[in-house]
């Protein structure tokens, strides 16, 4: 495509405005947790887990543009306050973008990328490290049109040796291809979106003779919409992941068969307030009994049952705890999640916003001798804009489980879990010019 674009002089002209601009992003970030961790091995963790910390990221932001050119950089340092050393600085987002008269485009480097919802690929920027991906993206837009075609292929470093091999990174993957297509339609609030993705990950290991390294692919595909006449938004989705899921310890792969289906109404009958009301199904894993307050080996199934969100924003949806696919259940089993969820959401002044929702949530899964219900959630939340570059959130989270989760988390204080947090942004521009 770049050598089409440039034998087709179709590149913006650069001879007009430059624009520059330096800015500076501060996050200050505060959690204090009550329960919710799994029991250890040992049994040396108490049943009432408790943790508090300070967290601070610091991004450094500059961009550049000119007619049929972007480029944007983005340094990051985060570390919890305390932490000794300096070891988490690095590139967050460096790419280059070449855009075309005729809505063609190309870009490459470290990119944060984020589509439709962000259910699949996301930024999950609430959990302060936040995702990049090192990528070429190529595509179109123009007329209602988005096209974009997606390719990555990871490396651990500049090896000789075991060149093949890739076994860790900021995205646990060796090589993907991502096609999206977007359309909206004209003079009508409908959109819709189309995503397929082939992900190839690492398995085996190269120290073992008899286990050789290769590359293991899975597809996921499905589409999204988005409904929004004047007073009503309406949502949907659905994706299937179907191929072969590497084991990242085990480092073996096995097929996977599963799928998620979700929808969402939001009402806004006025500028000041709204309801939202929605269900999500993630399908999980075939049920292996566990005996409680020990561990007996990893569960092994034939077949992958279980749905992953993948690179999505996952706090977005199923709580903001992010209870269900950041903190594992035992012995790494995934019975899936049923969420059904209302909420509600309000202004009461220009500057603050507040919202509560309430989530019912069950497994998937059938599970013998427990009922399907994990528990009932609530989530408050509220934030406030002093300026355009300053704002405060905080939030609350009450987690009433059953012993269906105490069971698969292994651990009473499962049943009763609290997290409150806070957040500071302050987000300057300290330069910017234009000549």
């Amino acid at each position: 495509m770049l050598l089409l674009m440039a034998a087709t002089g179709c590149w913006a002209q650069t001879d007009s405005l430059n624009q520059l601009s330096i800015g500076l992003n501060f996050l200050t970030h505060g959690e204090m947790c009550g329960g919710g961790l799994p029991r250890s091995d040992d049994g040396s963790v108490s049943t009432e887990d408790r943790s508090s910390f300070l967290f601070g990221r610091t991004r450094l932001i500059v961009d550049y543009e000119r007619p049929g050119l972007q480029a944007h950089a983005v340094i990051q340092n985060k570390a919890v306050w305390g932490m000794q050393g300096n070891q988490s600085v690095g590139l967050y987002e460096g790419w280059v973008k070449m855009t075309a008269r005729n809505g063609l485009f190309a870009q490459l480097g470290r990119v944060a990328l984020a589509y439709d919802d962000e259910r699949i690929i996301g930024t999950n920027d609430f959990a302060t490290a936040a995702k990049s991906h090192d990528v070429v993206r190529v595509g179109y837009e123009g007329h209602g049109h988005k096209a974009h075609v997606i390719l990555a292929y990871n490396q651990n470093g500049e090896n000789v040796y075991d060149g093949t091999y890739y076994d860790n990174g900021a995205q646990y993957y060796k090589t993907m291809q991502t096609v999206w297509y977007h359309y909206d339609v004209p003079h009508f609030p409908l959109g819709a979106s189309l995503l397929f993705m082939n992900i190839g990950q690492q398995s085996g290991k190269p120290q073992e003779v008899n286990n050789q390294p290769s590359t293991e692919y899975q597809q996921m595909y499905g589409g999204y919409f988005n409904f929004h006449p004047k007073y009503l938004t309406l949502e949907g989705s659905y994706y299937r992941q179907t191929g072969d899921l590497v084991d990242a310890v085990m480092m073996q792969c096995k097929p996977v068969k599963a799928w998620m289906a979700s929808a969402k109404a939001t009402i806004n009958p006025s500028d000041r307030y709204g309801f939202e009301l929605g269900y999500d199904y993630l399908s999980g894993d075939d049920y292996v009994p566990m005996l409680y307050g020990g561990r007996f080996g990893t569960p092994r199934h034939e077949v992958e049952k279980g749905f992953s969100p993948l690179y999505g924003s996952r706090t977005k949806f199923y709580g903001i705890m992010d209870y269900f696919y950041e903190s594992a259940y035992i012995n790494g089993f995934t019975p899936g999640l049923q969420n059904a969820f209302i909420g509600i959401f309000g202004k009461p002044t220009g500057k603050l916003n507040c919202s509560a929702t309430y989530h019912y949530l069950a497994v998937a899964t059938d599970l013998n001798d427990l009922d399907r219900t994990l528990g009932h959630s609530i989530d408050l939340q509220a934030s406030y804009q002093f300026s355009k570059d300053i704002s405060f959130s905080a939030g609350y989270t009450q987690m009433m489980g059953t012993e269906t989760m105490d069971r698969l988390k292994q651990g009473s204080s499962s049943k009763r879990a609290r997290w409150a947090w806070f957040s500071l942004v302050v987000s300057p521009t300290i330069f910017k010019t234009k000549w």
